[in-house]
This record gives structure tokens, C-alpha cells and sequence, in this order.
């Protein structure tokens, strides 16, 4: 099976453990994309709602091709700390060709390479590198990098920042790292309400970038209340991958019976795809890594199932899933499109080939 759209997701379905992006048991024709939703079909027609955007942002293909690079260039091993991106499947099949993984910086042998993951580090994880004079690649998604720059700026200006995001998620602690002075976590509404500033009129909210749109607004009206002069992000912190995911599924959940996002327990976008599905109508969602963790109980009386994955999920692994389902008899496939994207990010500058001189 071949979806049309993104090259990078059939590509990557193709690095990543060798597999190749097609499914038995689904012709390529059978995946009918559409723009503007048709009417549901008639009760008792199985089918396949499939959700375009999905899986790999341009961050996460940045990040993983920046490992692949490295084991190219210098061979194995080379250490990630933290995982380079929430996946299991990426993580697992990277392990196999001779990445290791690691908590903490203080792990990694001294003089060794070193990856930092797309979800950033804080100065002190760098100023650590440097001293255990680690080689690093820092594989930050830009967009996490853009958030970095926003909190030194307001940091500069002397603003208490109001960081909207899920304690303990890597992203949150290297954001927050940036000026730990300045910086207080908002993640629940509890915490919107103990928030203290020091100056009412000198306070902004920032976000984590893989939250969900409707639940950070919902903080952020929280803490508007409390502090009216609450300043904004100087552009959308939410990244447009993160966003994107939540439309395309919001377009078709109230057709959906079940919803099944591919991706894993740790990834906070994946997450959120399952909430955003349930709030917007499907009558079931449930979250997985691969199509065997499917309860077929989960199909009795279904008929449109709808399908999505998170932005570290690469599409091999829902090619795997529409073979699963068409061999139960789901078959149809409709692909709801609701963008096109386009954005790509140039590998860390330590990967990147010196340009020829003329």
C-alpha cells in the first residue's frame, strides 16, 4: 500500500528496520483522498477513515536522520540521551543498529558523541558535555529551539513566564532550564491558580509544543483571569504538526466508532490525539504501538474506524495497521486530508556537508 502525500513518511517507513511501507491485503486504490468530508456511509459498510496530516513533523525527521547520519559517519556507538524521539519502534530499531541510550549526560564515556533528542536540553546539560569534553549533536527541533529563545528574551526583559506544559516531559525541563528564575509550571488548573508573579503587568505564557490547542487555551483563559494583563507568545508556541494532527482528526471523529492513533505512551502529541478524538466525537479511542495491540473487542459493532498516528510515528507502522484492519474486513480506505505540509528542517550544522567552494 502506498499513501499519497508526504514522501518523508514512506521514506522514513523505509530506513527505519528495513521494512518496506506497503501492506498486504490493500490496493492502492482503495485509499480515495478527500479535502471536504462526504456524508457518512450507510450503517453496516465498514470503512477506514484515515487522518492526512499524520505521523513524522519535520523535527522528528530531523532528529532521526540526525542519529542515522552519525552512525554513518562515525559508527557505533554513539549515545542519545534521553530518547531522540517518543517511539518505541524508532528507539527500539535504532538500539539495534548500535545507538545507546541514556538518562544522563554523566553516562556517556568521556571524549565519546553524544545526540541530544528533539526535545532540547537546558544550558547546565550542555555546560556538563562540555566539561566531559563529549562531542555533542544537538538535534532540538527548531521550533523547541524558537520556545528557548522566548524564554531568554523575556527572561532578559525580566518577565515571569507562566510555561504552560506536563511536569516531568523532557521539552518542559529544558525549556525551563533556559532561566530557571523566571520560569514557573503550569500544568494543571490548581497550579493556574497558585501561580504568583512578582509584576501583574509583566507576565507572558509560553507552552509546551506538543500540547493540546483547546487544553492550553483553557489554562491560558485560567491565568488571564487571574492576571488580565497576561502577555502572548510573539508567535504560536503549539507546533504546527501538533495542531495540524488535532484538526484532521477533529474533521473526523463524529464519524468515528473507534479511533486508533498510532503512537506511543510517552509521546504527550499522541496523547492528546486520543483526548482530542473522544472530545470531538468519536465514541471510542484508544492509543497504540503496533496493529497486534489491537483488542478486537474494541471492533464489535463498529463500522468506521477512524485511524491517525503522533508526530514521532513513522508510517510503516499505520501501513501495518489498515493491513491488520483490511484483514477483518476494513478495507476501504477514504484519506481525510485537512493540510499539506511542506516544512522541512536542515540537519544540525555538525552533519551538514561544507559547501563546495567555487
Amino acid at each position: 500500500m502506498h499513501v499519497s502525500g508526504d514522501p518523508a513518511h514512506t521514506e522514513r517507513g523505509r530506513t527505519l528496520g528495513g521494512m518496506s511501507a506497503a501492506s498486504p491485503g490493500i490496493e492502492p486504490a482503495a485509499i480515495n483522498p478527500v479535502t471536504e468530508r462526504e456524508k457518512p456511509s450507510a450503517p453496516g459498510s465498514k470503512r477506514v477513515l484515515l487522518a492526512k496530516p499524520r505521523g513524522y513533523c519535520a523535527g522528528v525527521d530531523r532528529a532521526v536522520i540526525a542519529v542515522e547520519k552519525a552512525l554513518e559517519l562515525y559508527g557505533p556507538p554513539v549515545y542519545v540521551r534521553k530518547e531522540i524521539v517518543h517511539n518505541r519502534h524508532v528507539v527500539d530499531t535504532l538500539r539495534e543498529r548500535g545507538v545507546i541510550f541514556v538518562e544522563e549526560t554523566s553516562e556517556v564515556p568521556e571524549g565519546a558523541l553524544v545526540v541530544f533528542s528533539a526535545h532540547g536540553v537546558s544550558p547546565a546539560v550542555h555546560a556538563e558535555a562540555k566539561e566531559r569534553n563529549l562531542r555533542t549533536i544537538d538535534a532540538t527541533c527548531p521550533l523547541v529551539t524558537k520556545v528557548h529563545k522566548e524564554v531568554n528574551r523575556f527572561a532578559r526583559e525580566d518577565y515571569d513566564i507562566l510555561l504552560i506544559g506536563h511536569e516531568g516531559h523532557e521539552e518542559v525541563e529544558g525549556t525551563a532550564g533556559e532561566a530557571p528564575e523566571h520560569v514557573q509550571l503550569v500544568d494543571t488548573a490548581d497550579d493556574a491558580a497558585k501561580a504568583h508573579v512578582r509584576d501583574p503587568s509583566k507576565v507572558v505564557w509560553l507552552s509546551q509544543t506538543t500540547l493540546s490547542v483547546d487544553e492550553t487555551m483553557e489554562r491560558v483563559d485560567q491565568l488571564r483571569e487571574r492576571f488580565p494583563n497576561l502577555a502572548d507568545p510573539p508567535s504560536d508556541d503549539i507546533c504546527y504538526a501538533t495542531s495540524n494532527r488535532q484538526v484532521a482528526v477533529k474533521a473526523m471523529a463524529a464519524e468515528c466508532d473507534l479511533v486508533l492513533v498510532v503512537g506511543s505512551k510517552n509521546s504527550s502529541n499522541s496523547k492528546r490525539l486520543v483526548e482530542v478524538a473522544l472530545q470531538a466525537g468519536a465514541r471510542d479511542a484508544h492509543l497504540i504501538d503496533y496493529a497486534h495491540e489491537v483488542d478486537e473487542a474494541w471492533l464489535s459493532g463498529v463500522d468506521t474506524v477512524g485511524v491517525t498516528s503522533g508526530a514521532s510515528v513513522p508510517d510503516v507502522l499505520v501501513m501495518e495497521l489498515l493491513g491488520w484492519l483490511a484483514e477483518r474486513g476494513w478495507g476501504d480506505v477514504e484519506e481525510v486530508t485537512t493540510a499539506n505540509e511542506k516544512i522541512a528542517f536542515a540537519l544540525p550544522r555538525e552533519l551538514r556537508k561544507p559547501e563546495p567552494r567555487s
